[in-house]
């Protein structure tokens, strides 16, 4: 496809978010069930249903485009992902694999954020005026997510993986 113009643009990066959020999708469960702290399992599993939403949301952009979502893999994703992924072959210490496991979830979500704020402006720019309202709510929820994690982080988790490491 050429890109042409800002639409063009705009659904090939909604197509983009689109794939991430169905990778994404695929790995929460995976996440959750290698988190040891119920804190974290609790915070990965409360996303994946958020996440789910947010492809709901995407969905509904794209029938309002009259566009299809398929066509694009996130290949950024897929590689923020494989990272995770090794991170669950490593033989860690289970506070050490939560923090781990913090910071991979956290470059997802800045990844995310980046993306979301991208095709918010563009949706401005196009009049897009629900798109607008929708993309604002998934950016404020990756936010929020993203919040939690270092809070969690800060509070529990890495001060947990530092007495473990001090063992």
């Amino acid at each position: 496809m050429k890109l042409d113009s800002l639409k063009k643009l705009y659904v090939e990066e909604l197509r983009d978010l689109y794939s991430a959020e169905k990778q994404i999708v695929k790995a929460l469960p995976k996440m959750a069930k290698a988190a040891s702290a119920p804190e974290l399992r609790r915070a990965f599993e409360g996303h994946l249903q958020e996440t789910e939403k947010q492809v709901e949301r995407l969905e509904t952009i794209f029938e309002n485009l009259g566009a299809t979502s398929r066509g694009k893999t996130c290949k950024g994703m897929e590689g923020l992902l494989e990272e995770g992924e090794e991170l669950l072959k490593e033989k860690a210490e289970p506070e050490i694999l939560d923090a781990a496991l913090i910071a991979a979830a956290q470059r997802v979500e800045h990844y995310e954020m980046a993306g979301y704020g991208t095709v918010r402006t563009y949706a401005r720019l196009l009049n897009e005026t629900e798109a607008v309202g929708l993309l604002q709510e998934t950016l404020d929820e990756e936010g929020e997510t993203d919040k939690k994690l270092t809070q969690l982080a800060e509070s529990l988790i890495n001060p947990e993986a530092l007495a473990a490491a001090k063992k």
